[in-house]
């Protein structure tokens, strides 16, 4: 018998075989060398993390090492959350590292938090490691907010005396109002509000600078942490300074604003007489004229009268003697009180 090829098939199959095993060889030693020590880290922290669930991390874009490193915290500090749960959580774009130091804080200073909460607040953008810290250890708010550009909250008394306060909210986070609560600035804004309307209610500024802890008092007792993610615990006035006298101030400026339009209307007056003058100086003149015209007519009624036999020449000659009679006696008038004058 021929053996020479079945040799020759024996060769080419165990030549592939070696191929097809050194390939598997490879892929082991790479997936050993990418898991392999995350895989151990996980089982010597005893926070089985499975080999497959590893490669699996990889097929769906998740951070292997976050969320190994994760499950190992949970596990050490007594919260054992499942590597799907962390997965989830990672592929919705939350900070894992973060939720979970976040939950392994308040359970260690006995708040109230699970895992499906702390994960909402995250993805809703608030840090929900900060929100626990402040839980625990509550922090100060400055009223106004100094970022903002304004350094003290303004208001007038009753009578009239502008006064500087600033303020100091002492918070801690309502970790059941973190979502869906409303934000630090409107907590200065409500204290601002309260401020303003407490000064402003007050009888003399005299009152609010001898009992500043009266603005506190009232501002506190209006509530004004209701549908914040906080719970306001004191409300101090760091602050108060006497300000302008604002009375006295819109006093003035009602004053010359009253000047101003009676200047206005005795300017309006005189424009008004002005015009009326000018109006009577062509009336006058109008009936100048109308004089002039009808002395105009005077000779033609004397030469119609002389035509129609209505008037004498002795007639005449008396009405001139009346008119010279009168125009001599018009200008010896004259003449007397001219020199009177000098």
């Amino acid at each position: 018998m021929n053996y020479l090829p079945m040799l020759a098939v024996s060769k080419e199959i165990l030549t592939i075989a070696i191929v097809i095993g050194g390939i598997f060889s490879l892929l082991i030693l790479i997936l050993l060398f990418k898991y392999g020590w995350l895989y151990i880290q996980a089982l010597a922290s005893d926070a089985h993390v499975g080999l497959l669930q590893l490669i699996g991390m990889t097929f769906r874009r998740v951070h292997a090492r976050v969320i190994v490193e994760a499950r190992i915290m949970s596990k050490k500090a007594g919260l054992d959350y499942d590597t799907p749960q962390l997965e989830a959580h990672y592929l919705a774009r939350g900070n894992v590292p973060n939720v979970v130091r976040a939950l392994i804080a308040a359970d260690k200073a006995k708040i109230e938090l699970g895992f499906d909460r702390a994960c909402a607040i995250d993805l809703a953008g608030r840090d929900v490691l900060d929100a626990v810290r402040t839980s625990v250890n509550p922090k100060v708010i400055d009223c106004p907010d100094p970022t903002k550009g304004r350094l003290t909250i303004d208001a007038v008394a009753m009578d009239g005396i502008q006064l500087k306060a600033k303020a100091r909210v002492t918070v801690r986070a309502n970790i059941e109002r973190l979502v869906g609560g409303a934000t630090e600035e409107t907590i200065i804004a409500r204290v601002g509000e309260g401020i303003v309307t407490t000064i402003g209610s007050a009888e003399t500024h005299k009152k609010v600078l001898e009992n500043p802890d009266s603005i506190s008092k009232m501002v506190l007792a209006k509530g004004l942490d209701s549908g914040t993610a906080f719970e306001i615990l004191s409300i101090d006035i760091a602050d108060i300074d006497v300000g302008h006298n604002i009375g006295a101030k819109l006093q003035t400026d009602q004053a010359e604003a009253d000047k101003r339009v009676a200047q206005a209307e005795a300017e309006k007056r005189r424009a008004m007489a002005i015009a009326r003058e000018q109006e009577m100086t062509a009336l006058v003149e109008e009936n100048r004229a109308k004089v002039v015209l009808a002395e105009a007519e005077i000779p033609k009624a004397i030469s119609q009268a002389f035509r129609e036999g209505n008037l004498g020449i002795m007639d005449y000659y008396h009405l001139r003697n009346i008119q010279a009679d009168t125009e001599m006696r018009t200008s010896i008038s004259k003449t007397s009180g001219d020199a009177s004058k000098k």
